[in-house]
């Protein structure tokens, strides 16, 4: 298609998970350069938003809370349903776009009166089946950033950048400067450890995290400060890694809050953990990852490198790089199965096996980079 006229009021909606939503501030970003008098909006679930509130591309977040209707009626879900659609019809968007396949921004896409429609085919309801203008392509072997970036290519806009980012206030900063000021910690002088995830079939053996945990400390004489979400099974895996460690790392878990975290990590020398909001917020941090993966797929979910514009996460499984970053993962031929845990066991037994050597032959690199 041809440069449509510039918009007046775009919408992007992105019903999915916390670093989901980090992953669309490119195309945020890319929306602005090539259209900068335009509004942008973002409707996110509740509990996202901290991904993108002050980032000073969007105008306003809109918040879908999602768990609030589930534990409605059904005729109160609908009410609150129509609601919310109403409030985005009467905003006038020129563009509306879905970022993720799915009846929900469909429906909304359809009662949203835009003139532009982009986003996914929809092929269980019939009322939406046709909704859209311009379909996206599937996403196939790319990563999800990359995914994003396909409205920019509908629009016929160039890609100028591909760089994840997020934002976090004084109050943020000055309070984990406080803490960080409080154990003699100057910026790039600890390793960020986000050991859990709530999805546990994410998680690595205890006793590896906890042997990581001392080899950073007592080894490589570097502290490490400790993160968890205020979740009571994360911090619980958390208290059961921490009671086979040998030495005392800095604990921050349950402590503080997303953006408050995001300005830690800015802080670190570099990051290790698992598959979580918290390794993409690394990423956008650019500061540099070891994530372990199991039964996720890095070419779809693997830290971004923000200095480079095509994916190097060019295979399916094992240890790969992309820049900066490392993933480490087993080789196996069932990784990744996208499946939680074995046989639905919550463990994911490529996760439970990773050679500690290697960890730290890489930890040890990058601690000397």
């Amino acid at each position: 298609m041809n440069r449509i006229k510039e918009p007046k009021k775009i919408l992007i909606m992105k019903f999915r998970n916390i670093g989901d939503v980090l992953l669309t501030t490119p195309l945020i970003k890319n929306l602005k350069l090539n259209y900068p008098d335009a509004l942008i909006d973002i409707a996110v679930n509740k509990g996202t938003q901290e991904m993108v509130t002050l980032n000073p591309n969007i105008n306003e977040v809109l918040i879908y809370d999602r768990e609030y209707i589930k534990s409605l009626s059904s005729f109160q879900r609908i009410i609150v349903e129509i609601k919310f659609a109403w409030k985005i019809r009467k905003n006038k968007y020129d563009i509306v776009i879905n970022t993720t396949k799915g009846d929900r921004g469909a429906q909304i896409a359809l009662l949203s009166g835009a003139g532009i429609k982009i986003g996914y085919k929809s092929g269980k309801n019939f009322l939406t089946q046709n909704v859209f203008d311009y379909l996206l392509p599937n996403q196939g072997l790319r990563h999800t950033l990359e995914m994003d970036l396909d409205t920019l290519k509908v629009l016929n806009l160039p890609i100028t950048e591909k760089k994840s980012e997020i934002f976090w206030s004084d109050e943020d900063k000055q309070k984990v400067d406080l803490l960080l000021n409080q154990e003699n910690l100057n910026r790039l002088s600890f390793i960020h450890i986000h050991a859990v995830s709530r999805w546990m079939f994410k998680c690595i053996n205890d006793q590896t995290m906890a042997t990581i945990i001392d080899y950073c400390q007592e080894q490589l004489e570097v502290k490490v400060v400790l993160t968890a979400a205020p979740v009571k099974q994360e911090l619980e895996r958390l208290e059961s890694i921490l009671s086979l460690s040998k030495s005392e790392p800095l604990n921050f878990a349950g402590k503080l809050t997303l953006k408050q975290t995001a300005y830690l990590n800015s802080a670190a020398k570099f990051f290790i953990g698992v598959d979580t909001a918290i390794m993409h917020i690394s990423a956008a941090n650019n500061i540099p990852v070891l994530a372990f993966f199991g039964p996720s797929g890095a070419d779809h979910w693997g830290p971004w490198d923000n200095d480079l514009m095509e994916s190097e996460y060019t295979t399916r499984r094992g240890y790969r790089t992309m820049g900066k970053h490392r993933v480490i993962q087993e080789n196996w031929d069932c990784v990744p199965c996208g499946k939680d845990g074995c046989e639905g066991s919550k463990i994911s037994d490529c996760l439970m096996k990773l050679d500690i050597n290697f960890i730290k032959e890489n930890i040890k690199q990058m601690n000397n980079d």
